[in-house]
């Protein structure tokens, strides 16, 4: 067996390692801090929701599909004058982590605000009818009622991360 691995280093597969890591946790941490008050505010200006808006509604989720199905590659060659403005540098761990961010964002918070739907509404209704306020009803009752469908999400998007890395390695990300 050790005949298959004679070329392998595998000091530089443990940086890799590393590298991918710290993509992944930066990212996510990232794309969980921005895409959940999204999913939660696409959830409720949503038609036939608490705070229907259907213009807000219309162009926030007019920007999440547009990034969500743009292809990562793209989004990732795109964001580089950004990239640089922001971190100072397109390459590296450092100079992933925004491409990741805004390729997660919008996939993660259309998949909270499939999760919130799941709610079921009599639920929001006796939280609305005991006094609680919008503030109260979103943390006290949508989202612990939602936690189950949000740490799915928040695996599907792991994974997606991990893949997009893979991809961000193409442009000198590491890992």
């Amino acid at each position: 067996m050790s005949s298959f691995f004679n070329n392998v280093d595998w000091y530089d597969i443990w940086l890799a390692t590393l590298d991918t890591l710290m993509m992944l946790g930066g990212s996510m941490l990232f794309t969980v801090l921005f895409g959940l008050p999204l999913g939660v505010i696409l959830f409720l200006t949503a038609p036939k929701q608490m705070f229907e808006q259907k213009a807000l509604y219309g162009i926030l989720s007019f920007f999440v599909n547009v990034l969500r199905s743009l292809p990562f590659i793209i989004l990732l060659i795109v964001m580089i004058p950004l990239t640089l403005l922001i971190t100072g540098t397109s390459l590296g761990v450092a100079g992933a982590i925004p491409p990741l961010v805004a390729g997660a964002t919008p996939f993660f918070a259309r998949l909270v605000e499939t999760a919130l739907r799941e709610v079921d509404k009599g639920i929001i209704e006796a939280t609305q009818a005991m006094g609680a306020s919008t503030w109260q009803i979103i943390t006290q009752a949508l989202l612990p009622e939602a936690r189950p469908g949000i740490i799915a999400a928040s695996t599907v998007t792991a994974i997606t991360l991990v893949s997009y890395t893979a991809m961000a390695g193409v442009v000198g990300a590491g890992g």
